[in-house]
Parts: structure tokens; C-alpha cells; sequence
């Protein structure tokens, strides 16, 4: 289970708010470290089912590359513009390489949800479109922290 956070509960979001930002939300910035410890950072699009952040990776990639030498990963996922409207999530935890890699549709039971959840959030469909280059990781994180600027204008706003 992941640890909650400590600081800023009072603009943290709910469960049931957290699993409607990471499902309405498209894209997220996957953080690795390289094997030199040096850090890199990428934007990819992603999946919550309620538990795991499953990320769809090109297996050619340096992000896969750094994965595969060190699983430590830190995913945010944020929106806004203004100070008032910002909100975001940070999940950080240990990634898991699931399936085969490069996907091309083996069976595998553990991606029927996240699957269908990404195939109908990125490209209107009900299954997926294999193209060989990609795979999946989970991520279940061990650390979750978000927050919600918008609540500041509530707490500001009592008595």
C-alpha cells in the first residue's frame, strides 16, 4: 500500500478524486536514472486502474534502457495554468516489466484491464493495436502525493 503524504493534506486529493485526475488526464513525465546516476525525464502516456500506473514504453528507448539497469521511477502527472488551478499527482515506486517486450499480443491475463483502458483513452477502440516497438511497465506505487490548488480558495474562503 502506498505511504500517504504527510504535508499538505489539506489539498490533497481524495481516492475518489485521484482516480478521476489519472483517468481523465493524457500525459505524464516518467523521471529514471541512467546508469552514470545521471537523471532523465520523458513524457509518455500511461493508464490507472485504481492501483498501478501501467506505462506504454518504446523498448528502444532510453527510458526502457535505464529501467531495465535501475527500476527506481518518480511519474508526474499535473495540469493548470493559473496558481489557483494546479493539480497534480507524484507516484514513485519500483517498476515491473510486464508481457513480453516488444508487445505483440501474447496472452496475458494481468494486461486485460490496463489494455482495454489505454486502447479506449488514446485511440477510441476496445483492444489494442500491437506495433511491435512497445511494452508495458507497472508501476504500483510505494509513495503517492498529490495536491489541488483549487482547495486553497476553499480553506481561504471559511470562517
Amino acid at each position: 500500500m502506498a505511504v500517504t503524504q504527510r504535508r499538505g493534506r489539506r489539498i490533497m486529493m481524495s481516492p475518489g478524486e485521484l482516480d478521476a485526475f489519472l483517468g481523465a488526464e493524457r500525459t505524464c513525465r516518467v523521471a529514471t536514472v541512467s546508469g552514470d546516476g545521471a537523471p532523465h525525464v520523458s513524457a509518455l502516456w500511461f493508464a490507472w486502474d485504481g492501483t498501478s500506473l501501467w506505462l506504454f514504453s518504446i523498448t528502444r528507448s532510453k527510458r526502457w534502457s535505464d529501467l531495465r539497469g535501475d527500476q527506481r521511477v518518480a511519474v508526474v502527472i499535473d495540469a493548470g495554468v493559473e496558481y489557483g488551478e494546479l493539480r497534480g499527482v507524484e507516484l514513485s515506486g519500483t517498476a515491473v516489466f510486464v508481457a513480453e517486450a516488444p508487445r505483440v499480443g501474447e496472452p496475458c491475463p494481468e494486461l486485460d484491464v490496463p489494455e482495454r483502458l489505454f486502447a479506449q483513452k488514446y485511440f477510441g477502440m476496445d483492444s489494442m493495436p500491437y506495433d511491435g516497438k512497445h511494452a508495458w511497465v507497472r508501476l504500483t506505487p510505494d509513495a503517492i502525493a498529490s495536491w489541488d490548488f483549487r482547495k486553497l480558495a476553499e480553506l481561504q474562503a471559511r470562517p
